[in-house]
Parts: structure tokens; sequence; C-alpha cells
């Protein structure tokens, strides 16, 4: 077993998922914390200077990917709204398993298992909820089934030699970010852009920045963190028509006015859903809706930060309002980039 580090030591840091917009984010702060970061993805990325190319699906590169670090932040996940079952438990559920079983095999000692508030959302509002319990069997969507399965299956594990914690940044974004800004903004500029029930829901989102900073906390306070699943926000409830028309303005595109109505959109995700998968192969892009995509527009959903605030000794540094500039820098006041 690699002996405990102790804490404020540089670490060796295995972060995989590394190319995304927050697996980016948080290897370049472990770096600029003075941390060794390795990352393990598909391809090749120019920012890295140890990576290693590979496949959750494939143990022998997981297990060179383990190899001689001593902390884990898991990020790489099939993130998507819809999609079959077997492909989300092949990279959710099995890989994350591979991943800690050769996490432990390796003398790994602490393990950041990055979730979703959505394994523990069950389609009701959340006003002020806690972190609850991951429950795959209520879960909606194969997505958050299938990391509440692995969520669960992580922290199983936590044990004195082998410490896991589960942080869950919910709806994160930022400059760069494909999953939520750059469709936002193409589809507002299409006029495509519908709100649910006037946009009226209340809802937490987390500032790219902040979400790197908690997790890479979450490392940092593993003994207190450890055994617990903890969501990070910003903490600034916004209502999804607030955070909409913030979006549009910064990429320089109208505001969504089109309203339909909630429980519309959930009958007509569910049957969008049914077609996008009929369709398999012929579809690349994510349906319009989804009765997930339906919900999480229509229902209130932000959390009472407490607990994670004091386990993590942490509270976000950049606001809602400040993200917002730098998302509009980013597009440089002149309208949303051209996507591809």
């Amino acid at each position: 077993m690699n002996a405990r580090v102790p804490s404020g030591t540089p670490r060796c840091v295995l972060v995989t998922g590394a190319s995304g917009l927050l697996g980016g984010a948080v290897a370049a702060l472990l770096r600029a914390k003075g941390h060794h970061v390795r990352t393990f993805q598909r391809g090749a990325s120019d920012a890295a200077t140890d990576e290693v190319l590979g496949s959750l699906s494939d143990p022998a590169a997981v297990r060179r990917a383990v190899d001689s670090m001593d902390a884990v932040i898991h990020l790489a996940a099939k993130v998507s709204f819809t999609g079959e079952w077997r492909d989300f438990v092949a990279t959710n559920i099995t890989g994350t398993n591979t991943l800690l079983e050769a996490a432990t095999e390796a003398g790994v000692r602490d393990f950041v298992f990055v979730s979703s508030p959505s394994v523990a959302h069950f389609g009701e509002p959340l006003a002020g909820a806690g972190s609850g319990v991951a429950d795959p069997d209520r879960a909606r969507g194969n997505y958050a089934r299938s990391k509440a399965a692995a969520e669960l299956s992580a922290l199983a594990r936590d044990c004195a030699d082998f410490k896991v914690t589960a942080i869950r940044p919910h709806v994160v974004w930022g400059p760069g970010d494909t999953q939520l800004v750059e469709r936002v903004i193409e589809r507002a500029r299409s006029g495509r852009l519908p709100l649910l029930d006037h946009g009226a829901a209340l809802i937490d989102t987390t500032y790219v920045d902040n979400a790197a900073a908690g997790i890479v906390r979450g490392l940092e306070r593993m003994d207190q963190a450890h055994g617990r699943a903890l969501v990070i926000t910003n903490g600034e409830p916004r209502t999804v028509a607030e955070l909409m028309a913030g979006i549009c303005a910064a990429g320089g595109v109208p505001a969504p006015r089109l309203n339909v109505p909630g429980w519309l959109a959930r009958g007509a995700g569910s049957l969008i859903e049914r077609i996008w998968l009929a369709a398999g192969n012929l579809v690349h892009d994510e349906p319009p809706m989804t009765r997930f995509l339906a919900e999480q527009l229509s229902t209130a959903h932000w959390f009472d930060q407490r607990e994670t605030r004091e386990v993590l000794d942490w509270t976000p540094q950049v606001s809602l309002d400040e993200g917002m500039a730098r998302l509009a820098a980013h597009y440089g006041g002149t309208g949303a980039e051209e996507t591809s």
C-alpha cells in the first residue's frame, strides 16, 4: 500500500475524463497547486505532460493509468439525455468498477468519484434539499440511473486504507462549455429554445471554476469527506428564464420567448426519446427534448449547501454574475462563436 500523503504535500493524482471542460479544469487546478497529474482519456491532449491513452473498457490500460498514483479523481462518463442502457452500463458502471478494482490493487489511497445530483432526483421538486441517497431504481433516465449505481459501488468500497468520496457538481457551465451553453445559444439562435412553464422553476447551477475547486477540495479534505456524497453548487438559485436569458445575452442571441406547458413537454419528451432510440445510428445529435430534460427545466432543484461547505471548509469564489461576465468576454461581445 502507498503511504498516506500528509495534507498539503504534492501528490500523484490520476484524472480521468480530463479532455472535458470540467476534467480539464480539475487537472489544471491540481497542477497549479503543485501536484503531479496524470490524465487518462481516449485521445491525446496538447496540455498533458503525463497521459495514458485508453478506455475504461480496457482493464490493461486502466492498470497502466493507476500505476504509481496515490489518488484518483474519476470524471470520465457517458453523459447523454438518451441512449441505450447497455452503453451507460459499459462506461458508467462497469468502467467505474474496473477503475476501482485497479486502484485498490495499485495501492491508491484516495478516490474522488464525480457524480451528479440527478442520482437522487426522482422527478419531484427539490427546494433546499440535502444530498439525498443515490437510488438507481428511482433516478430518472439512463445516465442518472447508471451514475447512481456507480456511486453506490464506489462508496461501498470506502475504508481506512481506501477512502472514497462522491462529489456531485450540479449543472456545470462556463466558457467553452458544449453541453449546456453552446446548445442553449445554438437553439436560441434558431428559435428552437422554449421555456417550460414560463421558466419559473428555481434551480442551482455551478460555474466551472467553482466545480473544479470543490472537487479538488474533496481530495484535500478526504479525511472529513470520505464515505459521504456532497452536492456542489454556486448556492445562488435562479429561475430557468433568468439563466437562459443570461446565457443568451452573453452569446449575443435573443432570449427565448416561446412558452410550453411543462406537462406537455414531459409527454412529448417521452415520445421523442422513443423515436430517437428507434432511429439508432441514424441520429447522432441529442434529441430536442426528453422527459428527463423536461423535468429538469420545469421543476425546482436547488440545494442546501451548509453540509458541503462545512465538510470541505470551502465556499465558491466566482459568483453567477461574474461567471456570466466571463462568458460574455469569451464571446467577445459580438455574439456566439459558430458551432459545427
